[in-house]
């Protein structure tokens, strides 16, 4: 029961929904045993004894007994869905709450469709067993207790030996959960695999058709669905297994019973009537005991989801807020890296090693180097996406981690390399980060990134519902779009990670121009493979191997010798073969 424990902070707030409906389920248990004492009454006092007009008072009786049990048992079901609705409606708000907040490193290696298991699959196997399962378990015990108790008062002897085959199916309960749990978590894993490749099929189904993939994507998800089935044919197969054997222990039990119990009524010592109602009461344990197994099924796989939900909302927040924190307010923008060391989790490598520099406020940098060589490193340690693993990271002269990062983030503006755009409308997307601007603001930062024309020309202009990841607009639309959302915010720091990469030369130039005047009196990194992008930054710095191989403005730099050089000649050559 740890998982349930550790979840309890979601379901316990709604108790009183879980305990109405478990008192709601007393009623139902205990009137459901009231029906063989109704049956032992008709049989002995009115057929054997002749007694017939109890008949009537009895029919009479059990009528209401069974409005009154169909009354009980509304509520039983209503108040048990809502405790397991409201428990997962919380439950699913606080997974989806804390994916906001989980640092970066988690989502270096999590996947995109175990994610949307977890928060759809597995919140509902949770769910299941709050809204079912508990009520399950209750009503076994229950039947069972109120069951003996009247099977103690007709025969003594005959409850003793229905007790006696009770520990051996429970023991083969016992054994069938040991087995049926793994089995249940494999099932989840192997389902968000199989989503995770759908997930990735779609949102990749333009690479796939260009390269002529489809065979190879329909053998990728037949391996994945294979296993799932297989998980699933394993599972049914622990199934097969031990439900024949817990109903055969229960039908051996009513055979012992019917032996014994017809003596006892042959000489007298039981009454009919009594026989047939202990009959209907060994029923009524026999059935919950081999259902035993699907509740212990339904807990199994309730268990398994909640250890995967628990993955998430036990992993820790390494980015938080110091006691003495202070909130970020009308920064001027200075950068400052102080012996800078960065290992990313995980990762036996340093991305960064030894860093120092300082750029002054309203300064460019421009950061050039291969891929991999700490370009991005660098901007994600500014906006405290990581934290150094050693050195100091200073903004305005303070260590960025006595900032509050959310007021921090606020004031850094990033136009990434790869755009990604929601599926809603483009005045949404570029209002993102301030979502109460005025549609004038929203329009003059368009005009700045070189997208107002284009968006003008759209059917419905700035309402134009975007698709998924903005499908239905060009790399270099999506791109401008990107750059109008982070001038909008208006931030004391800029980063264009590679910004223009994916824009051609023309809308280039139109929005280097726009940047050069977004940029004055505002820090700004620029991270390019193009030396074009760079060229006009105060400083430019070539990282190589998570070290700062060159430093110095872009004339500075061609004089030496060095790395930037030789990018320089690698993209310019063809330009001075064609010129000479």
């Amino acid at each position: 029961m740890e998982v349930f424990k550790q979840l309890s902070r979601f379901y316990w707030p709604y108790r009183r929904y879980f305990f109405g409906s478990i008192l709601s389920l007393l009623f139902v248990t205990g009137l459901t045993v009231v029906y063989p004492i109704f049956l032992q009454l008709a049989i002995d006092e009115g057929i054997v004894n002749q007694n017939f007009s109890i008949i009537p008072l009895l029919s009479i009786g059990f009528i209401f007994i069974m409005l009154f049990k169909g009354i009980a048992a509304y509520f039983n079901q209503y108040l048990g869905d809502l405790f397991g609705i409201q428990t997962v409606y919380s439950l699913r708000q606080v997974l989806y709450d804390k994916l906001q907040f989980i640092p970066f490193r988690f989502y270096d290696n999590a996947r995109t469709g175990d994610l949307m298991s977890r928060l759809t699959a597995d919140v509902e196997g949770f769910r299941h067993f709050l809204s079912f399962g508990f009520a399950q378990l209750f009503n076994f015990v229950m039947i069972v207790a109120f069951s003996l108790s009247v099977m103690f008062y007709y025969s003594p002897q005959l409850a003793l030996i229905t007790m006696l085959m009770m520990p051996i199916l429970a023991f083969t309960v016992h054994r069938f959960d040991k087995f049926v749990h793994p089995a249940f978590y494999d099932i989840r894993l192997s389902m968000a695999s199989l989503n995770t490749r759908v997930q990735e099929n779609v949102s990749g189904i333009n690479t796939v058709k260009s390269l002529s993939r489809e065979n190879f994507e329909m053998g990728r998800f037949e391996e994945k669905n294979m296993d799932y089935r297989d998980k699933y044919l394993y599972t049914s197969g622990i199934w097969a297994r031990y439900f024949p054997v817990m109903e055969f222990i229960g039908n051996m039990a009513v055979v012992l019973l019917l032996a014994y119990g017809g003596y006892l009524a042959i000489y007298g010592t039981l009454m009919p009537g009594e026989l047939v109602a202990f009959f209907s009461l060994v029923w009524y344990i026999m059935g919950p005991l081999t259902n035993l197994g699907f509740i212990i099924n339904t807990f199994s796989q309730s268990k398994a989801s909640g250890e995967r939900l628990l993955e998430i909302l036990n992993e820790e927040e390494d980015i938080y807020d110091r006691k003495n924190s202070i909130t970020a307010q009308d920064m001027s923008g200075e950068v400052t890296f102080k012996k800078v060391n960065f290992l990313y989790p995980g990762e036996n490598k340093m991305a960064l090693k030894d860093i120092n520099f300082q750029a002054r406020a309203g300064e460019v940098i421009g950061l050039m180097g291969a891929t991999g060589a700490g370009k991005s490193s660098i901007t994600h340690l500014i906006a405290r996406f990581y934290e150094p693993t050693e050195g100091e990271v200073l903004i305005d002269g303070v260590d960025n981690r006595n900032y509050r990062f959310r007021s921090l983030r606020e004031k850094i503006g990033f136009v990434l390399q790869e755009p990604f755009l929601f599926s809603s409308t483009i005045r949404d997307n570029i209002a993102y980060g301030q979502p109460d601007v005025t549609m004038e603001h929203i329009m003059d930062a368009a005009k700045r990134a070189q997208a107002h024309e284009f968006i003008e020309a759209l059917p419905h202009g700035y309402n134009t519902v975007l698709g998924e990841r903005g499908m239905g607009l060009s790399g270099g639309q999506k791109q401008r779009i990107s750059i109008a959302r982070a001038l909008l915010i208006n931030p004391s720091i800029l980063v264009l990670d590679d910004a223009t990469s994916a824009v051609d030369m023309q809308t280039e130039f139109k929005i280097q121009a726009a940047f050069r005047e977004l940029m004055r009196g505002r820090t700004t990194f620029i991270i390019a493979h193009r030396i074009s992008s760079v060229q006009h930054a105060d400083t430019i710095l070539v990282l190589e191997n998570g070290q700062i191989a060159e430093r110095g403005t872009h004339e500075q730099l061609l004089t030496n010798d060095g790395l930037y050089r030789r990018i320089y000649d690698i993209q310019y050559q063809d330009l001075e073969a064609i010129n000479a």
